[in-house]
């Protein structure tokens, strides 16, 4: 797989529910990370006291995070009032030659900084809220 751009991996957020999802703007970093806990079944009878571990077990986990600049009040907006609801919405994130990961998140940071001598700026960190969906592009 060739070198991507990370411009192309895209936050987007269907903030009334009704499958449109759009592109948060303004974001200049953008991360997600994906990780499962491990179920440790070692006993004493595990081939030399190897570590042993149940497999599906453990629970699954998704984190989106951002930051940047909101270009458009919309886009702030939506993502401020999913905040400050505590509201589980849903998000997608696409992954350039990848695919798209699609499902519920809530906000659980929202963060706005600034210098006097330049732009507001603003992270965020979504955490997941129940199963997601892969899709290939």
């Amino acid at each position: 797989m060739a070198a991507q751009k990370g411009k192309d991996l895209l936050l987007k957020v269907d903030d009334n529910g009704d499958g449109s999802f759009t592109t948060v703007a303004g974001l200049r970093t953008r991360r997600i990370a994906f990780n499962a806990e491990s179920v440790d079944i070692t006993d004493t009878e595990s081939a030399g006291r190897w570590r042993e571990l149940l497999g599906g077990a453990g629970v699954q986990r998704a984190a989106l995070s951002g930051a940047g600049i909101f270009k458009d009040a919309a886009s702030d907006a939506a993502l401020r009032q999913i905040f400050f609801d505590g509201r589980v919405a849903p998000f997608q994130a696409v992954i350039p030659d990848f695919g798209s990961i699609t499902g519920p998140f809530q906000v659980t940071a929202l963060e706005y900084a600034g210098e006097h001598n330049g732009e507001v700026t603003f992270e965020a960190t979504l955490e997941s809220a129940g199963a997601l969906t892969f899709a290939v592009l």
